[in-house]
């Protein structure tokens, strides 16, 4: 099938571009990933879905995506609305938080851990966050941990880079002992996010701190390795022992990863565009030499919840977890119900989480569900090929192909006329067409049954088959029960029964 034209909005130039990879059919995409000292919240993962929706969508149209999503471990200070990075280690605050609750007997039973031990806790909720993001259906979390690199497996990258950049006169080292980015040197520095040096040389919006200016040579140099021998995570270097700034990270660990100066497409939160995405322009293309880092920046919008900002002290701070668990809504929610109504508001509109939103997400899943189960047993043994040249297909590719419009094509989906009554082939031609729209939306398969569950829909659908053959009816209503009430939807058809597990 050949790839149609694609249209994204790229944050560097701000308007929308015809998006062409460098290398055929190949593109290399890096995400912005979670900093691991706490769970991700819903918010983290709109932007991280989108990533995975964008990768989806570019794999069905034929090309070849290499994804990198970072890990940062280390290096991602408390006031990072700062290019230099005020306050506190992240991974050190949690730490020390984790091991005041320990102290005071209020440290949460999951959290088994040493809470003195910043590697540790990294560790404890990565394995957190991937769990969540195989819950969500993220392609990443399937290829971990060779493409969701933590920060800690690369700091020789990174200081490789430093040194490179100090080589090259865009780095210095202060009379502190830190190594800074000088943004003078770079005459582009600002051009994503439209500040200007002369802003921050006010230090405009707050975003310049007050101290250490004596040692910097303009305001608004940012740091690349802190020496500091009394951080719990500390490295030797030419520079002190010590560690590194977090926007060095990404860029060392997309050059390591990826194997290209420049790359197709990097995404992340709009919090990431001032000051970690102006940054990393910088650092790349300053010790790489090239024209661009990355061909196309793509920022997703922030995430509200019943109409306010997300905040603790609103109570309306949620992670996957306690979505799913039902703290929000009352009563557990299906993964694939988090995940649609994350996904299913284009990622450049300010979203607005909702119990409303939620239920209606699970009611269409399972509408949905319910029709492919009706569109399996009418196809019976016959099987298609999904057919591309369907107006619904090529609806569905123009769609996403308009800046990955997932309203729109979630709209097709849902307004495409499925032939529940036609032929065997009709049914299965339908069948096709719907789990080829679903390798992007990924929400229509019920997620497969664990190892602990005593319930095999498929053998109990043949025992209630094999006892209607023997007119044992009162066999099959009681199996035809045991299904039901374990949570599914049991349908007897011409080719056999079926049953779908109900969302909650």
């Amino acid at each position: 099938m050949p790839a149609p034209e694609i249209t994204f909005y790229n944050t560097l130039t701000h308007r929308g571009e015809r998006f062409v990879p460098i290398d055929p059919p190949r593109v290399y995409m890096y995400n912005c990933g979670p900093t691991v000292y706490d769970y991700a919240h819903i918010g983290n993962f709109k932007t991280f879905l989108f990533a995975d929706v964008l990768r989806r969508f570019l794999e069905l149209v034929g090309y070849d995506v290499r994804q990198v999503m970072n890990l940062t471990d280390v290096g991602h200070m408390t006031e990072d609305d700062l290019a230099d990075g005020g306050g506190e280690d992240k991974m050190q605050a949690a730490a020390n938080r984790l091991l005041e609750a320990k102290k005071s007997g209020k440290l949460p039973p999951e959290v088994d851990l040493d809470a003195n031990d910043p590697y540790a806790v990294a560790q404890f909720y990565t394995d957190a966050f991937i769990e969540d993001a195989k819950l969500l259906g993220m392609k990443i979390a399937n290829e971990y941990p060779a493409q969701t690199p933590k920060a800690t497996e690369h700091v020789g990258n990174m200081q490789a880079m430093v040194q490179k950049l100090i080589d090259k006169g865009h780095a210095y080292v202060a009379s502190d002992g830190a190594v800074y980015f000088s943004v003078q040197s770079f005459s582009e520095y600002g051009k994503l996010s439209g500040n200007t040096l002369e802003n921050l040389r006010g230090g405009a919006g707050g975003r310049v701190q007050d101290n250490h200016q004596q040692s910097k040579r303009h305001p608004a140099d940012f740091l690349l390795w802190k020496p500091d021998n009394t951080h719990l995570m500390k490295w030797d270097s030419p520079w002190g022992a010590g560690y590194p700034g977090w926007h060095i990270e990404c860029s060392a660990m997309a050059k390591a990863l990826l194997g290209r100066d420049t790359i197709d497409i990097h995404t992340g939160g709009e919090d990431n565009i001032f000051p970690h995405h102006e940054c990393e322009i910088a650092q790349s293309r300053g010790a790489s030499g090239e024209d661009r880092f990355a061909s196309f920046w793509m920022h997703s919008r922030h995430l509200m919840v019943e109409g306010q900002k997300m905040s603790k002290s609103k109570k309306n701070f949620f992670t996957v977890g306690q979505i799913l668990a039902g703290q929000f809504t009352g009563r557990p929610v299906d993964p694939a119900v988090l995940r649609l109504e994350l996904i299913r508001a284009r990622y450049r509109s300010r979203m607005d989480f909702t119990r409303a939103g939620l239920e209606s997400a699970a009611s269409n899943i399972q509408r949905l569900r319910d029709l492919r189960m009706t569109l399996q047993a009418t196809a019976g043994s016959t099987s298609a090929q999904v057919d591309t040249s369907r107006d619904e297909a090529a609806d569905f590719l123009r769609r996403l192909g308009d800046d990955l419009d997932t309203a729109g094509a979630w709209g097709v989906v849902n307004g495409t006329s499925y032939r529940t009554n036609g032929s065997a082939q009709e049914a299965s031609a339908d069948l096709a067409l719907l789990d080829w729209f679903d390798q992007v939306f990924a929400v229509l398969k019920p997620a497969e049954q664990t190892s602990e569950s005593s319930i095999d829909p498929e053998k109990l659908c043949a025992s209630i088959d094999a006892a209607r053959a023997a007119k044992d009816f009162a066999q099959s209503d009681t199996v035809r029960q045991q299904l039901i009430d374990a949570g599914y939807d049991v349908k007897t058809t011409p080719n056999g029964t079926v049953a779908i597990k109900k969302l909650a």
